[in-house]
């Protein structure tokens, strides 16, 4: 683990980085006791409070955890998915917001990584993931429902069908797709779409993935990839006449 002492002003990140790195490389194993904050502060001949920055980062990551006591310590964390799940919807986030994303490309990677996950729906899901899809939809049936609830109901909806998959790799890799460009989306379209589509398409979706039918999930979701992509166009077609004719 080593660090640039010629770049004072990021010490706390080096040093959360050189840690960062010897655990994904397994040099510092699972469980592991890290050395104190005064062998750490020796070791990279810095100040206790900069090698204690960089632990509160690595702890903001999960990546840590402390313990008090005299058997106590900073240790390895045993990572879970379900703890990452945050971070990745963060990152999808600020990607999103920050970098020329179109609408058509987060649609398109987003419905095209949830249209994976169906045929393993299909097989997989369980009763729960079934009633939340199922109450989710007539969640959204409900007249006096905000956008921004409907959005959260929508979210929730795609959540429950991806978790319905089994597999938390895949879970993780849509976390960030479902609860970061499905908003994104709910906030482009929702002027102009139908509300009650929508719940039809959730509907025929929720009765495809219990009838084990993957092939007809399939289609329902590249049928509101289409809607949604057809929405985004006219909302964006709107907009730039508007601006023509001001």
């Amino acid at each position: 683990m080593k660090i640039d002492p010629a770049k004072p002003a990021d010490l706390s990140a080096q040093i959360a980085k050189a840690i960062r790195d010897a655990i994904m490389s397994g040099a510092l194993p699972v469980d592991e006791r890290l050395p104190s904050e005064a062998e750490l502060a020796e070791k990279f001949s810095v100040s206790r409070p900069t090698v204690r920055e960089a632990l509160k980062r690595l702890a903001a990551q999960s990546l840590i955890r402390t313990q008090r006591g005299a058997t106590g310590g900073a240790f390895v964390n045993r990572l879970k998915y379900q703890d990452a799940y945050g971070q990745q919807i963060t990152t999808s986030t600020l990607l999103l917001s920050m970098n020329d994303v179109s609408f058509a490309t987060a649609c398109e990677a987003r419905y095209a990584l949830e249209r994976a996950c169906a045929p393993l729906s299909a097989q997989r899901r369980t009763a729960d993931h079934l009633a939340t899809m199922r109450a989710e939809a007539h969640r959204q049936c409900q007249p006096g429902l905000t956008d921004q609830a409907f959005c959260a109901s929508d979210v929730a909806f795609h959540r429950a069908l991806v978790d319905a998959a089994g597999n938390p790799v895949l879970s993780y890799q849509l976390a960030g797709a479902v609860e970061a460009m499905q908003p994104l989306m709910n906030m482009i379209t929702f002027s102009a779409r139908s509300r009650q589509r929508i719940i039809d398409l959730h509907v025929q979706i929720t009765n495809a993935i219990e009838a084990q039918d993957a092939a007809k999930a399939d289609q329902n979701l590249s049928d509101l990839s289409r809607y949604t992509q057809q929405l985004a166009q006219e909302v964006i077609t709107q907009r730039n006449t508007a601006g023509v004719t001001k």
